[in-house]
């Protein structure tokens, strides 16, 4: 429970951190799944997509589905677009 809220509190301190530019607020979200064998945390997807698009993390939060974490992370592009990344996540028992 405590690594839940640290993960939380670290993706509000990026959304945060780094404010959209006004021009995204137009963009149309698009959705792009990752999948990873052995799941990630949080913090570790956040990361992973921060070094795949070069764009600001603007949110990042995990649903359970399927029995899975699903985390969801929108990214404002380095081209001004809004893009929803869903990155699998562990197995929840």
């Amino acid at each position: 429970e405590a690594v839940r809220i640290l993960l939380i509190l670290v993706a509000a301190i990026l959304v945060v951190a780094m404010p959209p530019r006004a021009e995204a607020f137009g963009a149309q979200p698009a959705q792009i799944v990752m999948a990873q064998a052995n799941g990630k945390s949080l913090s570790q997807a956040v990361e992973d997509v921060r070094r795949q698009t070069g764009g600001r993390i603007l949110s990042a939060q995990t649903r359970v589905q399927g029995g899975r974490e699903v985390h969801h992370i929108k990214v404002l592009t380095k081209d001004g677009k809004v893009k929803t990344y869903k990155v699998q996540g562990r197995k929840r028992g």
